[in-house]
């Protein structure tokens, strides 16, 4: 292993610093050869809350890294998974009566539009622009339309944009390392490109995950990320209410939810065993009376999240796959069977189990699109500036 393919990678999500470093074989394959996972409580409110401890932290982890492998990175790429981003969909036009599209065109908008956006969102810095549709005299093109004729062109872009403070911050923090950012990826368009590469025919599609007290769901649409949204509420909530009602102590809620199979044909006879009562004693209850608080609460969850999320209206008009995230390794996949009935019962379309296995199908997918780029994402020409000379000559003799 050469030291000079190393790759140092850092995941901040709501609670951890994540780091990790990788290596490509001569198949161009990652391989993650280091991680570790570091417990942060300025992580808050989607955002760093004390800048100067988690600058240590980083710094000294880093450092920590170089000694172990005798190597200096000089460049870190980034996946949030934290912050708070906000999204804009505009549209530019072309009027071509009849003529060719070209790639001039296509630049115009793309330009024309990004500096729009800069100049609304002053306090926002730009993460990921997507090519999220086209369309040529009203009908839809799947890829860039260049070559093609027409009379009117529309070119739909997706942006993606992060408090300004806090690019600046995280610019900081790693300046005072002496690294360079390679790249900025957002966590959930990560796992939105790894969906779409598992799954060549689905380009559109919601992803929901539940975790332990955080939520959240993100839309995809033609391999776009165009909209995300959490919510402060997870699975614990669920556990709160079983131990409310049933006066049950939460550990022990979680041992019998990790050692019965939940189902919707409870009869009225069946209660809970008495090797459940470890730590309390035993209490007559009703294991149906267990699955209905749990549905009832699932239920709720789902209108949150997507039947009644009045942010999704637009989006949710037509049938779209949906992904549920399911985490194998925590605690609460037993739920999983309780969400799928919910969901089943009130999702007209295709619903799928999006299973979160290891770090290193995650760090594939960014190893890809650090490298590769992803085919959605749109990237700004910077346009050459001309004499008038030059256009005197180019109009006379094109």
């Amino acid at each position: 292993m050469k030291n000079s393919s190393l790759n140092l990678y850092l995941e901040i999500n709501e609670i951890n610093l994540n780091f990790f470093v990788g290596t490509n074989d001569d198949q161009n394959n990652l391989k993650i050869i280091f991680k570790q996972s570091i417990l942060s409580n300025e992580l808050e409110e989607n955002k760093i809350s004390n800048f100067e401890k988690i600058n240590q932290i980083i710094k000294n982890s880093i450092y920590t890294i170089e000694q172990k492998y005798n190597f200096t990175f000089k460049e870190i790429i980034l996946i949030l998974d934290n912050f708070n981003p906000s999204f804009i969909n505009l549209s530019g036009y072309k009027k071509l009566n009849g003529s060719q599209i070209l790639k001039e065109n296509i630049t115009y908008i793309l330009n024309s539009l990004k500096s729009y956006v800069s100049k609304i969102e002053v306090k926002k810095n730009i993460l990921h622009i997507f090519n999220s549709k086209y369309y040529l005299d009203n009908q839809k093109i799947e890829n860039l339309p260049i070559g093609l004729f027409g009379d009117f062109y529309s070119h739909e872009l997706s942006f993606i944009m992060l408090n300004i403070n806090d690019y600046k911050n995280l610019k900081n923090i790693f300046d005072k390392c002496n690294l360079k950012i390679k790249k900025i990826l957002l966590k959930n368009f990560v796992v939105g490109a790894q969906i779409c590469e598992n799954n060549q025919n689905i380009d559109t599609f919601f992803h929901i995950r539940v975790g332990k007290s955080k939520s959240k769901i993100f839309y995809f649409e033609n391999s776009s990320l165009k909209f995300e949204q959490r919510f402060n509420f997870g699975s614990d909530i669920i556990i709160k209410d079983i131990s409310k009602i049933t006066l049950l102590k939460e550990t022990t809620i979680k041992e019998i939810l990790q050692k019965i199979k939940l189902k919707n044909n409870f009869s009225e006879n069946e209660i809970l065993e008495v090797e459940f009562f470890k730590d309390e004693d035993f209490r007559k209850v009703k294991k149906k009376l267990l699955y209905e608080i749990i549905l009832a609460r699932v239920n709720e969850i789902s209108d949150i999240l997507l039947y009644k999320n009045v942010n999704l209206k637009y989006y949710i008009k037509s049938l779209k796959t949906l992904f549920f995230d399911v985490n194998k390794d925590d605690e609460f996949f037993c739920l999983r069977e309780v969400f799928k009935e919910v969901l089943l019962n009130n999702w007209n379309s295709d619903l799928e189990f999006f299973f979160t296995d290891s770090n290193k199908d995650m760090l594939s997918t960014v190893d890809k699109l650090v490298h590769f780029g992803w085919k959605k994402e749109a990237i700004p020409i910077s346009l050459e500036k001309k004499s008038l000379i030059t256009k005197v000559f180019e109009a006379i003799f094109k």
